[in-house]
């Protein structure tokens, strides 16, 4: 076998030794617990794929209390080199420091490596208990955008000399502006003081105290992310790519992560994706031989004759632009075999991704929307105990693949918890290594485990109170041996 080595980077591809060092962080609480099932599980799929051709050497690297009891570091300088020297790591849950020190370990770790991609796949297993009635219908793919949004936004404490200065700046420079912020002066929070007092309210001071923050997207910000979501889906024969966005209301942020989006699509990806907006212009171009641009125009927008003429003028001239950019290419039916972009506002995506989950399959989105939707569509597939994701950095080819629930303390040691988030995101880091044999006999380990009713307490609890008494609990530790059992 040759001598282990790192996983490296080359002409814009990952280049995977058959013998790479792969870093790992086992986490705190239940971490340890996890990850003694989880590796066993990788390791045997890795032998039975590759029939010992192919091995990981493991690196233990340290993150969080192991860290701070060993070195008084939560994340040691070496810990960020040994992910920077191998691009591809694992970790587990992390606790994060109380009262100072690093707000959080996994956000440090995604900011320091630049991981601007949040990969999560979202995909039910038969047998999981799941509080809809079609759990097998929620196959997605979420791309949610790491860098940016509010989670790297500039926040300053209600009633501190900062907010007072952004204040002051902004009734001086924008006061238009300004005026949207209801109780921004000593004025205003004094007239309402007054109302509260008429209505019999005790009197008191009314300080201005506004907490103020800023949110920003940039255009390149958008471009990776959405150019990773739909490279991806078009590698894994994907029917469509969704952003979703507030653009409704926050026009130039989330409106232009739509915006910059759909030019992503047009500009790199032109004769392998359409919109949802072209599709309904060469469908009605398909439908009707002979209509004219302004008949396709009153199509596309039923509000048409209502527009001025400037914004009918600006739909039929879109009209004309789509079809002589695209006809020849996507005209005839050939854009029904392409890639669907469509984008969709996020307050009814929570919805529809419950009443209609077929609708969606590789979604794109910012970083508080993916924030909501992951957690969202974990409760429909299981619970966050058994969903996987990753931090990818597609440019760099730097990955740490984790455990997306938390530490859970009180069942540290006691090999109860489920290991299911850290074998699937050990699955999620073996088919971006490009070992998809290997990934598939997990996959078909765990579906088999949970088939036969063979789960962890938290997933026989439930069933139990479904009405399923055949259902056997395992450990943590019999789990990982079910799965291995099963592939």
């Amino acid at each position: 076998m040759s001598t282990p080595s790192a996983i490296s980077m080359q002409n814009g591809k990952l280049n995977v030794p058959d013998h790479p060092i792969i870093p790992f962080i086992e986490g705190d609480g239940t971490g340890p617990d996890i990850w003694r099932a989880s590796v066993r599980v990788m390791d045997a799929a890795v032998a039975k794929a590759y029939a010992g051709k192919r091995k990981i050497t493991w690196h233990e690297t340290l993150a969080g209390e192991k860290a701070f009891n060993k070195t008084g570091n939560w994340l040691p300088d070496q810990t960020i080199e040994d992910f920077k020297k191998y691009l591809v790591g694992i970790k587990g849950p992390l606790t994060t420091p109380i009262g100072g020190g690093i707000r959080s370990l996994n956000v440090a770790l995604r900011q320091l490596l630049d991981l601007y991609v949040c990969l999560r796949p979202v995909r039910w297993f038969k047998g999981v208990p799941s509080p809809v009635k079609r759990p097998q219908d929620c196959d997605m793919v979420i791309f949610r955008e790491n860098t940016e949004d509010i989670y790297a936004g500039i926040e300053y404490q209600a009633g501190t000399p900062e907010s007072h200065a952004v204040l002051d700046f902004w009734q001086k420079t924008f006061p238009k502006e300004f005026a949207k912020i209801r109780f921004g002066d000593a004025a205003r929070s004094a007239a309402w003081q007054k109302q509260l007092e008429a209505t019999g309210q005790p009197k008191r001071e009314a300080p201005v105290m506004v907490g103020v923050g800023l949110k920003a997207v940039s255009a390149l910000g958008t471009e990776r992310l959405v150019y990773a979501a739909i490279e991806y889906a078009l590698k894994n024969k994907r029917k469509s790519v969704a952003l979703v966005h507030k653009g409704n209301i926050m026009k130039f942020t989330e409106g232009a992560f739509k915006d910059w989006g759909y030019k992503v699509a047009s500009t790199f990806f032109r004769n392998q994706t359409v919109t949802e907006r072209e599709t309904w212009i060469l469908g009605n171009k398909e439908g009707n031989p002979g209509l004219t641009p302004e008949g396709n125009a009153k199509m596309i927008d039923p509000g048409y004759d209502m527009m001025t003429p400037k914004q009918k003028e600006d739909i039929v001239k879109e009209v004309e632009q789509t079809l002589a950019a695209i006809w020849a290419t996507h005209g005839d039916g050939k854009w029904k075999k392409m890639l669907l972009v469509k984008d969709t506002i996020a307050d009814i995506t929570l919805q529809q991704v419950l009443t209609r989950p077929k609708d969606f399959d590789v979604i794109a989105t910012l970083n508080l929307n993916g924030d909501y939707l992951s957690d969202a569509l974990a409760a429909q597939i299981g619970g966050i105990g058994i969903a996987p994701g990753a931090n990818i950095n597609y440019v760099s080819g730097h990955a740490i693949f984790e455990a997306t629930h938390g530490t859970a303390p009180k069942y540290a040691n006691l090999d109860q918890v489920n290991p299911g988030s850290v074998v699937l995101s050990g699955e999620m880091m073996l088919r971006y290594m490009g070992w998809t044999e290997a990934a598939d006999l997990i996959i078909k380990g765990m579906d088999g485990a949970i088939s036969a009713k063979t789960v962890t307490y938290d997933f026989e609890r439930l069933m139990k109170a479904e009405g399923d008494t055949t259902v056997k609990k395992l450990k943590c530790s019999e789990f990982g041996d079910a799965v291995i059992s099963h592939m």
